[in-house]
Order: C-alpha cells, then structure tokens, then sequence
C-alpha cells in the first residue's frame, strides 16, 4: 500500500531563548539551516523537544512565522506541532498557522486526563476532519496517558485520510508490527531505540533524536533501514543505547525533558546556542554538555560531528 507522507528522516527544531526567555532568531534560524544542510527535509517545531507544551500564543505565532520563512526552500516540508490541554485553544492555533502558510501539523492528545474512546474520536474529528486541506501527524506518547493501538490508527486512518504519519517512540516489537501491517498506509516515524527493527519489516521513516550528534551518521542509518542491512542497523541502535544509558547515569538527576537534552546535541553544531529550557523546567548545565561531549570524544567518537 501506498503511504500518504514519503519516507524519510524527521526531526526537530528546537528552540532557542534569551536570557530574558524571548526567541534567539539568529540561533534559531542558523540550526534549521543546519538541519537541512545536513539533508533533513522534514523538520518540525512544537513538539515535547520544542518546547511546544510550555510557549505563549505569542511566541507559538512568532516562532511559526520564522520558521515557515526559513525553510521556504525547494524539497523541504515542515510541520507545525500542537501541544496543549484545550483543543480550543488547537483549533485555533491551526487557523491561525494555516493563514501563515502551514499545512501540515503535529498533534498531540490533551493530557490533563486520559481520552476515552469517545473522546479520542472527537479530538481526530475536531483536527483532521475539521481542516480537510491540511495533513496530520499523530505524536503517540506516554505524557498524554493514552496510547493509540495499531488497531485504531487503522481505523482512524480510513476515517480520516488526511492523517498521514505517527510518531512512535518504542521498541516493542510485537507495537511496530502491529504499526506497519495495521495502519500500512501512515508513514510510521520510529526513534533510534526502534527502528532497527521496525525497518527490517517494512518501510517507516526515521525519527532522529540522539544521532542528531551526527548527521551522516543518521542519515547512514536511516539509508541502512532502507536497504535492510541488519547488521549495521543493529550496531548504530546498541551503540545509542549505550550513549543514552550513559548520558542518564550523569544527567538524571539535573534534567527531565526531552529538550534539555535535544538542545545539548545541537549545542555541537550550532555554537553558543542556548540550553535553557522555559521555565520551571530545567536544562542540562555547561558541565553536564562538557562531559556529554567528553563521552562521545572518548568513548563513541564517530557520534561527534564531522569536521
């Protein structure tokens, strides 16, 4: 079957603030320039990494218009994350992204408490079935404290065929088969954790955290995905699985968010660029993103970025 969004690498945009918690336009731009020169062309704003959960509608409109203007560029796709307790408030933030020039968008679950069946039907019908011109990623995640099921993205997919993609972050692999061979026609993202495995049972995209230390590096494991080697697929996920044991062993107990740490990865490339995340949450220190970077030099140096 075919899919609705094309197979490729997602990431994120993380975004950058100053000292007075306004957004860093120069940092921020310089790492989607980045990005797409290291060949990503799918990015993303807003999601759990982006902060999307903490912005003002200020800021999710300034951020929007800057990141809409800076990838205005032949082959390159965005996406517009959503992230709040009010699908009102969702609603309204895709009117107003869509009068911008967005069409594609991520959206997450409400939080506060976990959807029934019912619910989760409304939220789809208040979001895919209400903007019928725009396309939908679903990001499935434990925070939201309800997990679709393969089975019901089947269903949500023949219900509503401008859902394109999911977000899935796990290793389970009875969960990815279930992915590929129930709702076939979604282009599945999977982390580094996953998709080893889920590549070697059917085209899915690539959803690039860790190995946003090195892009090429990203991009020779997704390109493995692709071509089914096994082997080499296997080594780049023990291999990040051990950075990421490693990381936590030090930095647990200073930061949570997925942010902290996704900023720590782009602070390799992009110098100066901001760890701070909006409070309350906390970043990682200079410290902690010193003796990250010690890890990778001393311990898994082909996860530095190239010179």
């Amino acid at each position: 079957m075919n899919k609705r969004y094309r197979h490729c690498i997602l990431a994120t945009c993380c975004v950058p603030w100053r000292e007075n918690f306004t957004l860093d336009e120069t940092q921020f731009r310089a790492q989607v320039r980045h990005l797409i020169a290291g060949g990503v062309r799918d990015l993303y704003t807003f999601g759990t990494a982006g902060e999307g959960y903490a912005v003002t509608e200020r800021q999710f409109d300034e951020i929007t218009r800057v990141f809409l203007d800076e990838t205005q560029i032949e082959g390159v796709q965005t996406m517009t994350g959503l992230i709040s307790l009010s699908l009102p408030t969702i609603i309204e933030r895709i009117e107003r992204a869509r009068d911008m020039g967005a069409r594609r968008f991520q959206i997450s679950l409400p939080s506060w408490g976990k959807l029934s069946d019912a619910e989760v039907a409304v939220f789809f019908r208040e979001t895919c079935g209400r903007f019928p011109d725009c396309e939908f990623l679903h990001y499935n995640l434990m925070r939201t404290h309800r997990i679709i099921t393969p089975t019901e993205y089947g269903v949500l997919a023949q219900r509503h065929p401008n859902l394109v993609a999911t977000k899935n972050s796990t290793t389970d692999l009875e969960r990815l088969r279930g992915l590929l061979t129930e709702a076939p026609q979604l282009q599945h993202f999977i982390t580094e954790g996953g998709f080893a495995e889920a590549a070697m049972m059917g085209e899915c995209g690539f959803l690039i955290s860790i190995a946003n230390t090195n892009l090429k590096l990203g991009r020779d494991y997704f390109e493995a995905g692709k071509r089914r080697d096994e082997a080499f697929l296997k080594q780049v996920q023990h291999e990040s699985s051990e950075i990421i044991t490693e990381l936590l062993t030090f930095a647990k107990s200073e930061a949570h968010m997925d942010g902290a740490f996704d900023k720590m990865f782009v602070r390799l490339h992009v110098s100066g660029f901001p760890l701070t995340l909006l409070p309350p949450y906390a970043g990682v220190s200079e410290v902690t993103k010193e003796r990250f970077t010690q890890l990778l030099v001393e311990k898994h140096p082909r996860w530095m970025p190239e010179a």
